[in-house]
């Protein structure tokens, strides 16, 4: 327990976007974690060709140890941490940036610290054999990065959503989606922001007791001029998980469907549950 305590320490003094509780996908199931169970997961991105519009950068991005911690507080609210810990790029291409930037005139590579967002999900109504289940996830991303670096933004970003999710085919089918907002400082505007619209549309199907494929489309909109660094993303997902030896394995390939999204990538992982605490009655 010491352990997850000093873990949880560290995460929050980091930052970055957030995955889902379902890895490897970006979308959020309605579901929760069961009470005073822990869902720890560990994992690694690597994207290739990915803009940054506030640096100017163009490169390949790799995330080599990607963290969630997910907490079942009750049987309707979650809390989750996730992020990670340091992402490195090895830079292709050096545009016109909207900052000044912290790197050698020659550098070719640059890394830095991410922001780690704190989530706060709450399950509003349990799934009925005509209507879905419904949940919201409210969450805040905090500026740990160093925007100077060239991959972070260093801002207090606040989103907040909606979530659906329906099972069909006798259970073997979930899908699930997410609509909200986020509400992004800008880096290059002093006390401006701008307002995104968030999405995401996802599927998982067992095809065994122990194999899962899974598939989304996801990412956010922005109906407005972007400011560097807010541009709309997207992201289409496909791959498959594993149960196997107390632990499950899940492996993805990604396709950007914007400009500022990594052109391919892949993503992979480990999940772990257990009896992490007693709740409080």
């Amino acid at each position: 327990m010491a352990v997850l305590l000093v873990g949880g320490w560290a995460l929050l003094s980091l930052g970055m976007p957030a995955a889902a509780q379902q890895r490897s996908l970006l979308t959020e199931d309605v579901d929760i974690v069961e009470t005073g169970r822990i869902r720890l997961q560990v994992g690694a991105d690597f994207f290739q060709n990915q803009r940054f519009g506030l640096s100017g950068l163009r490169g390949d991005l790799s995330r080599p140890v990607v963290l969630g911690l997910h907490f079942g507080l009750n049987s309707n609210v979650g809390f989750s941490v996730e992020g990670s810990l340091r992402d490195y790029l090895s830079i292709r291409e050096r545009g016109t940036g909207a900052i000044p930037l912290s790197l050698a005139p020659g550098a070719t590579s640059t890394s830095g610290a991410s922001d780690f967002t704190l989530w706060t999900k709450i399950k509003l109504r349990k799934e009925t054999r005509r209507a879905p289940s419904l949940g919201v996830r409210i969450g805040v991303q905090l500026p740990n990065s160093d925007q100077a670096r060239g991959i972070g933004l260093n801002a207090t970003n606040v989103f907040g959503m909606v979530l659906v999710g329906k099972r069909l085919a006798r259970e073997r089918l979930n899908l699930f989606g997410n609509l909200g907002v986020g509400i992004l400082t800008s880096t290059v505007e002093p006390g401006a922001q701008q307002d995104v619209l968030t999405y995401g549309v996802a599927a998982i199907y067992r095809v065994t007791e122990r194999v899962d494929v899974l598939g989304e489309v996801a990412g956010r909109y922005n109906p407005r001029t972007p400011v560097p660094g807010l541009e709309s993303q997207a992201q289409v997902r496909l791959g498959a998980r594993l149960r196997a030896a107390g632990f499950q394995w899940d492996l993805a390939g990604v396709a950007g469907l914007t400009r500022f999204s990594p052109r391919r990538g892949l993503t992979f992982g480990v999940t772990y549950e257990f009896k992490g605490f007693e709740p409080v009655k």
